[in-house]
């Protein structure tokens, strides 16, 4: 069997577009992948033709193997955009793999662990502002079956915070929890935004609440400064969203910088260094919270691999644009706040071109601080 073509395609989903991939083979199987990666479009899509040389040809079957030539022919081994176009060309490969072998993609990575997945809800309030708004969004999010949900209030703060501003997050993770109860967990997302002497200083008014973690609580590309903020915080940390390949987790997850890692299997490099990661992180007992704000394809990829992972903790899941179930054969099966695995050969899920040609990919302004985004 080899590879023969492949055609991409980008959808606007909300905030930004779908990076969508169809791998076909001369045996008339073809497989789908997914490399969205947020306001990096025209990268992503770029980056999916210059790997071209390698795919078109190869065995699909031998999924490491394409990987691999594709990573060591790219001269910047971190890139994301990179790293995402190799992602979707590994899904496919295994959508492919598993159904010419008709088995469930998770068959190929060890089998499956758990039947079930724990989820976390996210984008459940983004047309909150005051402390009641969340509490009201959060209370019909909980009626709903949600067992956790994330959320960013910080609104426009960067680097540091302002005592009032500060005493509106208290005051919104307050109402939330009044609203939800004990039973329900509550994780924050900083996104990045603040120095470590703020950050610390977020979660020592937060430690009241019993909060699940915070994530991302510090600058990203500093990672000495998450793995301090770790060591001193009473809140657990989540980070590793945007480190990218496993040698970028090395040094967090060797220095025990965080309970929680944050992979996302698009931008780290796919189902493989996912797994691999994570086998990273169970050397050292850190349990693994998969980034995944994606579109389906990658949803379906994450659970898959999600699957077989012993240090599973749960996995984000974000409402995003109502037509996803238009576009593609999506059904997810959520049952009591948990993410049901199914058992159909390859990843399981289909999209079809005609319905994403009425969605047209969108060019949306990068705007991360501010309110009701996330």
């Amino acid at each position: 069997m080899k590879i023969v073509d492949y055609k991409t395609y980008s959808v606007f989903a909300g905030y930004r577009n779908y990076i969508f991939v169809k791998v076909f083979t001369d045996e008339d199987i073809y497989g789908v992948g997914e490399a969205t990666i947020e306001w990096k479009t025209n990268a992503a899509m770029g980056a999916l033709e210059d790997i071209r040389p390698y795919v078109i040809g190869a065995d699909p079957r031998r999924i490491e193997y394409i990987f691999f030539e594709c990573f060591r022919q790219s001269y910047w081994h971190t890139d994301p955009c990179t790293l995402s176009a190799i992602a979707a060309i590994e899904m496919a490969c295994v959508d492919i793999t598993g159904k010419y072998y008709n088995i469930p993609a998770y068959q190929l990575f060890g089998g499956k662990l758990h039947n079930k997945l724990s989820i976390y809800i996210n984008g459940w309030a983004r047309d909150a502002s005051t402390p009641e708004d969340y509490a009201r969004c959060a209370k019909s999010a909980a009626e709903n079956g949600a067992k956790a949900l994330k959320w960013d209030m910080f609104g426009t703060s960067w680097t540091t915070i302002t005592n009032e501003a500060l005493d509106r997050v208290v005051a919104i993770v307050g109402a939330v929890r009044g609203a939800v109860g004990a039973n329900v967990d509550l994780l924050i997302e900083a996104h990045g935004r603040l120095n470590l002497h703020s950050a610390l200083k977020v979660a020592k008014e937060l430690e009241q609440f019993k909060i699940k973690f915070i994530e991302e609580p510090v600058f990203t590309d500093i990672v000495q400064d998450t793995i301090e903020f770790q060591r001193r915080s009473r809140i657990p940390t989540a980070a590793g969203e945007r480190l990218f390949g496993k040698t970028m987790f090395r040094e967090l997850i060797s220095n025990h910088g965080a309970d929680y890692i944050q992979p996302d299997l698009l931008h780290c490099g796919g189902m493989n260094e996912l797994k691999k990661i994570s086998a990273m992180a169970e050397v050292y007992g850190i349990q693994v919270a998969p980034h995944n704000p994606n579109g389906p394809i990658g949803t379906a990829a994450t659970m898959h691999i999600c699957a077989t992972l012993p240090n599973f903790e749960f996995l984000e899941m974000m409402k995003d644009v109502p037509y996803r179930s238009e576009i593609t054969n999506e059904q997810l099966d959520i049952q009591d706040g948990y993410l049901m695995v199914p058992d159909t050969p390859g990843l399981g899920i289909d999209f079809e071109p005609e319905e994403c040609a009425k969605y047209p990919a969108k060019v949306t302004p990068q705007v991360l601080f501010n309110e009701g985004l996330w």
